[in-house]
């Protein structure tokens, strides 16, 4: 993991740069053309070979909410600032949405996202499945639909979009990812801006071999989950 490890940033170094083109994050089609063909299969099997573990999640959700969906979808801003509907497995009560007004004051990231680490409207389930990015896992399907990629930005959602700047929009010009840069090399414990770097780190150095090790990285960090939350 050599390449990972030799990527670092300075604020500065990144922000002085020209602003990123659809042109130039496109001219590589038989990177994209393979990378979407990784995608399919990456899904498919993962969706295979992860089926008793989607089966044992759901009877947990249900067993301690049995009134609640086992899936909940966000809508979220994918390639070209196109909307989508994204999957996951439910890890908040259900109305988590109408309570994040309450709790907006308790940000502990900086930027437009929202991340709180003892979240109360996570469920007992839920904490053990976003610690291991277990929830994550229902992603596969956007995966398929060619919403999402298995390596790519965070998808956002709408109103921290709302917020972007020309630079933060960059993100946009690629296909959103499961996994990415950010998840595998600092989480949660960086803010907004280290996080953009981040992805237009990956966007400007993208390969199916950095991919490749993206992916095998998020394995060792999904046994860790230290910032996970």
């Amino acid at each position: 993991m050599s390449r990972l490890k030799a990527m670092r940033f300075e604020q500065s170094e990144y922000a002085s740069l020209p602003l990123l083109s659809k042109e130039t994050v496109e001219k590589n089609w038989i990177y994209l053309f393979t990378k979407r063909l990784m995608d399919l299969l990456g899904a498919f099997l993962g969706l295979l070979v992860l089926l008793p573990v989607f089966i044992v999640v759901a009877i947990f959700i249900k067993l301690e909410d049995p009134k609640g969906p086992i899936f909940f979808y966000q809508t979220r801003v994918g390639k070209d600032g196109k909307e989508f509907k994204m999957y996951k497995f439910r890890s908040m009560v259900t109305d988590a949405e109408e309570r994040l007004k309450e709790l907006i004051q308790y940000n502990e990231v900086s930027g437009a996202m929202f991340k709180m680490k003892d979240d109360p409207r996570i469920t007992r389930i839920g904490k053990f499945i976003r610690k291991t990015s277990i929830d994550e896992l229902p992603q596969f399907f956007n995966v398929l639909l060619g919403d999402m990629s298995l390596v790519g930005p965070r998808p956002p959602l709408p109103r921290e979009v709302a917020d972007y700047t020309d630079f933060d929009k960059q993100r946009l010009l690629v296909t959103p990812g499961c996994t990415g840069l950010w998840q595998v090399s600092a989480r949660n414990s960086v803010g907004f801006d280290e996080m953009v770097q981040l992805d237009l780190m990956y966007i400007s150095n993208r390969s199916i071999i950095f991919d490749i090790q993206i992916i095998l990285k998020t394995v060792g960090v999904l046994l860790g989950s230290k910032n996970a939350f």
